[in-house]
């Protein structure tokens, strides 16, 4: 079936989806009143007991678009050595007492939707995005935890309390991210202000010290790879990763820290508290058999510290295609659980596997999630030294709601992807795709392409495919409507294949330090997929993506290794009897403008198709200055038509820049 839908279908669809998986989409018009009815923040004045803040160079490092600030940062170089950090975070408890008609649907929905089409927030906008929100240049009050970072990153004197704050600058990923990482220009608020240059610098010292004691006590590191539907004019035409980067792990590292501080100070309080735990993963043999594609022995039974040096090692070796590799371990862990802790000292219960801590509880995120705003109303009665605000039954019921919730917000968000990628992939039934196996169980095999990130079922030669490995599946079905994406793979001689893509992963590992070095190869495919070479003197076979054209099966030619992935198997090479300064310096050129258009994925501009080949179309943007591919909407376009594109990838460690038409 063949389906491409509008924004307002894919609207209607994800409102359906969530009501099919018990939410509650929309606002009763009780809740839009009493929100209504609340004063404005700003004019507030500094309740008794809280400290006024204000004074400290505070900021955020969010999304560019997030419009619900959670929490800002702020940091001191203790006489000691230690550092102080402060996380402060939007107090939702203020706003949203017990038994408030939004705390009534918060508590039945739990936790904030994102289905990339469409936002169903846990709170209305009023409070989420204004009045709790820290935004910048508002005054705010606060919940601040306060905590110290030794040297080898040890945690001490956490401490917890309301203050006024004040967001002196709302900072974005990717631009503090290419900064840090000495990829981008410096950011002109950073620019502007010599405090808020050294706040950053001091933040970055404090997160490694925490990522190390992280990394030495096991903690795993991992990388996201689920996708967000980029929509131009109502249409889905693309389907966006988001990228790690130095920025993101500073507030991944004070999250981990504030949240486990957090866990302290109530324990130290004698307080019960909502713990989120993720167990010891059950399929742990498919694991320890992952590893072992890449040569390394795990533990027979888990062991987060074996897994982490793992995951570590490689991030080094092969970082452009470690998000594949996490997406493996993560599906084989399985997900994290809340539960209550109401016992202390030894007798507490197993801790956080993938985060390696006992005492992990989730606090920082009361706008979105309905387990941190119970946590800031505990932390408030510890302040107060007032009663428990919950029995023991009723934190039970709450976590276990909380988990079911959890649960089926990722059945939202998964039906929604694939809404979103059935409605891109409906004019490509019948073609072949790359693909990772992400779940292989007697409820069915499951499949993510590379490119797109799109996720389906493997309807017919499923059997015998596990979590990890790397097939080529064709698309049979495309349903958006109900979120259909059927794949076939092909099973014949299905062991022989997998053996060969599990080899070939041992060869790109094996050939990844020689990068750059030149090889004798023999041409042993061309054809319009691609142009194939093994190497003579040593084990390596893949595709030459750059001087193929000249080349014919049987020729004995010079090559260069230019990329591997151990993830997929994966093998590139460039005939270097073709390659030339000019495309290494238009290489360079694309990776600097890559890099400018980080923030700008899904605009649109006005373009001018300047080639057209049998393998890529592309575009040029004169008032821009820009250059790059047209990988949507290709289909008949010749030189010197004029296109409207939308920006769908800028990747600036391989000079990508992919557009697709806006219609």
């Amino acid at each position: 079936m063949m389906t491409t839908l509008s924004g307002a279908d894919l609207h209607a669809v994800a409102a359906a989806a969530m009501r099919a998986n018990g939410f509650a989409p929309d606002f009763s018009a009780e809740v839009l009143r009493e929100v209504e009815a609340f004063d404005d923040p700003g004019n507030a004045t500094l309740p008794v007991g809280a400290r006024d803040l204000r004074a400290l160079p505070w900021s955020s490092i969010d999304n560019r678009e997030s419009r619900d600030l959670d929490q800002i940062e702020a940091a001191e170089r203790c006489d000691d050595g230690r550092i102080r950090l402060l996380v402060a975070i939007a107090d939702v408890a203020s706003f949203v007492p017990p038994g408030s008609a939004s705390d009534d649907h918060s508590a039945i929905n739990t936790t904030s939707v994102y289905t990339g089409v469409a936002v169903f927030p846990m709170l209305p906008e009023r409070l989420s995005t204004d009045l709790t929100s820290l935004n910048e240049g508002e005054d705010r009050l606060a919940v601040v935890i306060q905590f110290d970072v030794a040297a080898d990153g040890a945690l001490s004197g956490a401490t917890v309390y309301r203050a006024l704050v004040h967001n002196y600058a709302k900072l974005t990923y990717n631009e503090i991210g290419a900064w840090l990482e000495g990829r981008g220009p410096e950011p002109r608020a950073i620019a502007a202000s010599q405090a808020l240059r050294h706040q950053l610098q001091l933040q970055e010292e404090a997160a490694g010290r925490l990522r190390i004691a992280r990394k030495r006590a096991g903690a795993l590191d991992f990388e996201s790879v689920e996708a967000s539907p980029v929509v131009a004019n109502g249409k889905v035409i693309d389907l966006r990763v988001t990228q790690r980067n130095r920025a993101r792990d500073i507030i991944e590292d004070f999250m981990v820290a504030a949240n486990r501080s957090v866990a302290a100070y109530l324990i130290a309080n004698g307080s019960a508290s909502l713990r989120r735990v993720v167990r010891e993963p059950k399929r742990w043999d498919r694991i320890v058999a992952i590893a072992a594609e890449h040569g390394v022995m795990l533990p027979e039974k888990p062991d987060s510290v074996a897994l982490s040096e793992f995951l570590s090692a490689r991030r080094v070796a092969d970082p452009e295609h470690f998000a594949d590799l996490s997406l493996a371990v993560v599906k084989l862990l399985g997900p994290g659980v809340y539960v209550l802790e109401r016992r202390l000292g030894n007798r507490r219960e197993a801790g956080h596997f993938g985060l390696a801590v006992a005492d992990y509880v989730h606090s920082t995120a009361p706008n979105r999630r309905f387990a941190d705003l119970v946590t800031q109303r505990m932390l408030r009665a510890v302040e107060l030294q007032s009663g428990a605000p919950y029995t023991d039954e009723q934190l039970i019921a709450i976590a276990n709601r909380c988990t079911e919730r959890g649960d089926a917000a990722r059945k939202v968000e998964r039906t929604m992807r694939k809404v979103a990628g059935a409605s891109m992939l409906a004019d490509r039934v019948g073609e072949s795709f790359a693909a990772v196996v992400t779940a292989a169980s007697p409820k069915g095999t499951y499949v993510r392409l590379l490119s797109p990130p799109v996720e389906g079922r493997v309807v017919r030669g499923g059997p015998g495919l596990d979590v990890g490995d790397t097939v080529r599946v064709t698309l049979v079905v495309t349903d958006a409507v109900k979120g259909f994406i059927d794949f076939a793979h092909d099973a014949t001689d299905a062991s022989r294949k997998l053996e060969r893509s599990r080899r070939k992963k041992v060869m790109a590992d094996a050939l990844r330090p020689h990068i750059g070095e030149q090889f004798q190869a023999i041409v042993t495919g061309v054809s319009d997929s691609g142009t194939w070479v093994r190497l003579v003197d040593r084990p390596g076979e893949g595709r030459v993506v750059r001087g193929f054209k000249s080349l014919a099966v049987g020729m004995t030619v010079p090559v260069t290794l230019v990329r591997t992935d151990s993830v997929h198997g994966f093998i590139d090479f460039e005939h270097t009897a073709e390659a030339d300064r000019p495309k290494a310096e238009r290489l360079a050129r694309k990776r600097v403008v890559a890099e400018r258009l980080q923030d700008r994925i899904g605009e649109t501009f006005d373009a001018v198709v300047s080639g057209v080949s049998p393998r890529a179309t592309w575009i040029h943007i004169a008032a821009e200055g820009i250059e790059g591919r047209l990988v949507r909407g290709q289909r008949g376009r010749q030189t010197g038509d004029a296109v409207r594109a939308v920006l769908l990838t800028a990747d600036p460690v391989r000079g990508f820049i992919d557009f697709a038409t806006e219609s």
